[in-house]
């Protein structure tokens, strides 16, 4: 079969490193992609959001199956267009409906979502430029630390927790005043939990799931937890404390829940739920859902898994999920990100790398890259993944650092302290 892989990530080219393994992938096609993605299939010059450049490739490729990577086009309805369009209803599309797609699109429908199925999670009341006031008086009840999230998709960084009711206040009404565009037209305001966090992905037809390999990332850019959020700087799997007990209470009390409101509320969903968890106490909460797979963790989460990804994709597809067994390595697995200097705020594009030739013993998954001639030059603030299996994460992390080491680039950036608090 002919497969398309929407994105340009490392998320993406793990996908396509997965996918290209399977004896049942005639022709691979990524869209956009990155100078990684190119190792394994074809990359096309498309942009994701673009509906009617991803029809034309899809039949003039043959395409039968997308394979959606980032949240954007799924917020957006892909899915849905596939349906409708008539000439496409044949293809396959990963990923779930624009209505399911609001657990991630919307913190709203998604906490309105947990509250009506008695989903753990934090707290909460949502608030818009109407009921503004009524929010400002909400903040100066709250005790601090207080988290403001953004309704909508703001590139991951529409969430703050802040340490002052004052500053609080100042955020939340610059939020509604348009700080992150349409996403903050209408505000969360959460309590705070106070814990771990670890993330668990769920691969589901609607009615029946899997599990994959669980993850923990680390989101800010400094050692230690500290300084400003980003798109995720390196990633662990599996995760020391989570052990069964635990993931009994997630599976009961979080996963099962969510599969039957999924069924309940016919979201028409054919894909990844990642599921953003904290460990308070011993007691598990969600935090967020995501309607696709977690970058980075997805660098650490299919290398784990042995199964035919591809062949999982389409029994997802085609109704018959309950039939496969997933399996997963006992090996550990870590990823590093490289990242450009600046990130994630202003940063420099074109920086030429090297030192690809001396890794041997980890994979390299690009995200921010590009390719012209023989040169690979970096093209985004979350440059490449550096990951890496061993009998148990340390094991791995001290194979990553050794590699992180080796790629050079001007100004290049990352944290040696991944699964620092394992």
């Amino acid at each position: 079969m002919n497969v398309l892989i929407l994105g340009s990530g490392g998320r993406e080219h793990t996908f396509a490193w997965k996918i290209n393994q399977s004896p049942l992938c005639d022709k691979l096609y990524i869209a956009p992609g990155n100078a990684g993605t190119q190792q394994h299939g074809t990359n096309v010059a498309i942009n994701p959001m673009d509906f009617e450049a991803v029809k034309k490739l899809a039949i003039d490729k043959n395409i039968t199956m997308v394979l959606v990577g980032p949240e954007a086009p799924l917020v957006a309805g892909i899915y849905d267009f596939f349906k409708k369009e008539v000439d496409l209803q044949h293809i396959s599309v990963i990923g779930p409906s624009a209505k399911g797609a609001q657990l991630e699109g919307s913190k709203a429908f998604s906490k309105a979502f947990m509250a009506k199925r008695n989903i753990p999670t934090a707290g909460y009341q949502e608030f818009t430029q109407a009921t503004i006031q009524d929010g400002l008086a909400y903040i100066e009840q709250q005790t601090p630390p207080i988290v403001l999230k953004a309704d909508g998709l703001a590139a991951g960084k529409g969430v703050l927790i802040l340490n002052d009711v004052e500053e609080a206040k100042m955020e939340f009404s610059a939020m509604l005043d348009g700080k992150f565009g349409a996403a903050s037209e209408k505000v969360v305001i959460e309590d705070f939990l106070d814990g771990i966090e670890f993330s668990v992905f769920v691969l589901t037809d609607g009615t029946d799931y899997k599990v994959l390999p669980i993850a923990k990332d680390y989101k800010r850019i400094g050692e230690g937890d500290i300084g400003l959020n980003t798109g995720g700087m390196g990633a662990v799997s599996p995760v020391p404390f989570v052990d069964e007990t635990l993931m009994q209470k997630v599976t009961q009390r979080i996963i099962i829940p969510t599969v039957k409101g999924i069924a309940e509320d016919e979201l028409e969903y054919k894909g990844f739920v990642f599921i953003g968890l904290i460990k308070v106490g011993e007691e598990p909460y969600v935090i967020e859902y995501n309607c696709r797979m977690g970058d980075p963790e997805t660098e650490v989460v299919l290398p784990r898994l042995e199964n035919d990804f591809l062949e999982l994709l389409i029994a997802l597809s085609e109704g018959t999920l309950k039939e496969i067994d997933v399996k997963i390595s006992e090996k550990a697995a870590t990823t590093i990100m490289l990242v450009s200097g600046g990130y994630p705020e202003a940063y420099e594009k074109g920086k030429t790398m090297t030192g690809f030739d001396k890794v041997t013993d980890s994979l390299l998954f690009h995200a921010g890259t590009k390719q012209e001639a023989n040169k690979i030059s970096t093209n985004g603030g979350r440059v490449l993944a550096i990951t890496s299996l061993g009998d148990d994460f340390k094991a791995a992390l001290a194979i990553s650092n050794k590699n992180a080491a080796l790629i050079e680039f001007d100004k290049k950036n990352y944290r040696k302290d991944i699964g620092f608090d394992l």
